[in-house]
């Protein structure tokens, strides 16, 4: 039997998490305050900590270094219902566990206690190398949401600045996946070195492998001197690749070498620069179909995406999108005055659709507040509603047509393939259903558990199997976690 100590003050969640260690099997100690969970901690250790950040008293955050002297090897669990990107990312650097935010499923919630214990039982559990005395006082005003959507991102911007693996950013055009990338970078250990943007879609096409990799005097001409390229630029920080899906071929190859040997090879070189710079990147496209119709190197796209954060439209933001407008007010506005929104104004915001997303808000508060003149903005302040903006949503009818011409493509490719080899009914009979399911279902599993967190009931549940058949599918090809 474990033992699990509890420190919260809402006696609703101590209930709750009593319940659900209990019927895990486990030894559950309560507390509503920081210092009484230290003194219960002090008298036994516990194999798992489960600690809220808002406390009367010591907060859970200050708490947490206490904890460590007093139980070194406990996983604490973080949690919190006023979610910030700060927040969670000193919870993470500190050396949390897990961080949740507040109001959280019950299925999740019991599979990160039970990889605590677990963790915590096996004694494997890192310890973490972060210094408990950063400081994180600075706020990263950009990012503005306290919706679960956002308290989720939070989470996992945390995990990804505590990490030095490659990130890929997606989501819609507009949902500010360059400022997420700057979060990264502003509480990474490389924070104090360059962050260089580079956005793929603005290089010209006969520059770009200049721009990227730099060259040397006299390598082409025009190349009156050496340049340093962008990748070489970036050497001790993070570099971060916007509209990644539009890399030309012909450069990807040569980006992969990059990321793979830690040096850049100028044009016009003999002898590679070593570099070593983070990779972030970002789309707003399906690299996985990308790289189905072989626009995209499937080899590059596993070293680019070691971890994936994906940005809520602000459509799925419903709470925050008035906490945006107000956010945008105070930043754009420039005189004395304090404009404020309308009541109308308000309900006009909150019934748009926002097609652009948080970048479509920000212009439509710039255009409201230059009308307005530092008075009251009415529903007239604002633009007309963009009616439609065409993205990859609007093709998801083709896909399934897209999708179908390509399992014709690789079909007709295989058979050719079997024709080429003689095949014939009198030898063995070829695999090639087995090869089909091994081509398209590992992908779509591990999209699908990806989606819903690592969480097998709601995965499983949203595919209509069974949860055992799906740990089966996942065992029998090879995939752990997402």
């Amino acid at each position: 039997m474990a033992k699990l100590l509890v420190i919260d003050d809402e006696e609703s969640i101590c209930w709750g998490l009593e319940k659900l260690g209990k019927s895990l099997g486990h030894n559950v100690v309560i507390c509503s305050t920081a210092e009484d969970g230290l003194a219960a901690a002090k008298t036994e250790c516990p194999n798992a900590i489960v600690l809220d950040v808002r406390l009367p008293g010591m907060d859970g955050l200050t708490a947490m270094s206490q904890f460590q002297s007093v139980c070194d090897e406990t996983p604490i669990v973080v949690m919190t219902a006023y979610g910030e990107l700060d927040s969670a990312v000193a919870a993470i650097k500190n050396g949390a566990f897990e961080y949740l935010p507040k109001p959280f499923d019950l299925d999740r919630v019991k599979n990160v206690i039970e990889r605590a214990i677990e963790s915590n039982l096996r004694a494997t559990r890192p310890n973490s190398n972060a210094s408990h005395g950063d400081s994180l006082s600075d706020k990263l005003g950009d990012i503005v949401g306290s919706c679960s959507k956002m308290q989720e991102l939070f989470r996992r911007i945390a995990f990804a600045a505590t990490s030095n693996a490659s990130v890929l950013i997606t989501g819609e055009s507009g949902t500010g996946k360059e400022i997420a990338a700057r979060a990264i970078h502003r509480y990474s250990r490389r924070s104090e070195q360059p962050f260089v943007a580079v956005n793929i879609a603005a290089l010209s096409p006969t520059l770009a492998e200049s721009e990227l990799f730099g060259h040397v005097r006299g390598s082409f001409t025009g190349a009156d001197g050496d340049r340093k390229g962008l990748l070489e630029q970036a050497n001790g920080g993070t570099l971060f690749l916007d509209e990644l899906a539009e890399v030309p071929m012909s450069i990807q190859v040569k980006l992969l070498r990059c990321l793979d040997q830690g040096e850049v090879l100028p044009i016009g070189a003999s002898v590679p620069v070593k570099t070593d710079f983070r990779v972030v990147s970002a789309t707003h496209q399906n690299l996985s179909t990308a790289v189905a119709s072989g626009s995209f190197r499937h080899d590059l796209f596993f070293r680019i995406c070691a971890f994936q954060i994906e940005l809520p439209p602000l459509r799925d933001r419903e709470d925050d999108v008035i906490q945006l407008a107000e956010f945008f007010i105070r930043e754009l506005e420039t005189s004395t005055p304090n404009s404020e929104l309308s009541e109308s104004a308000k309900l006009e915001i909150k019934s748009r659709t926002w097609h652009g997303n948080v970048r479509e808000l920000r212009n439509s508060i710039e255009h409201a507040l230059i009308l307005a003149r530092g008075s009251e903005i009415r529903p007239e302040h604002l633009p007309a509603p963009v009616q439609h903006i065409r993205s990859e949503e609007d093709s998801l009818p083709e896909l399934p047509a897209r999708i179908n011409q390509l399992l014709r493509t690789w079909t007709e490719q295989q058979l050719r393939r079997l024709r080429e080899n003689h095949a014939s009914s009198s030898e063995k009979n070829h695999d090639l259903y087995n090869e089909f399911l091994q081509l398209l279902e590992p992908e779509f599993l591990a999209t699908v558990m990806r989606h819903f967190d690592n969480q097998y009931v709601a995965a499983a549940k949203a595919l209509g199997i069974h949860r055992t058949t799906l740990k089966k599918k996942m065992t029998d090809h090879g995939i752990d976690k997402v």
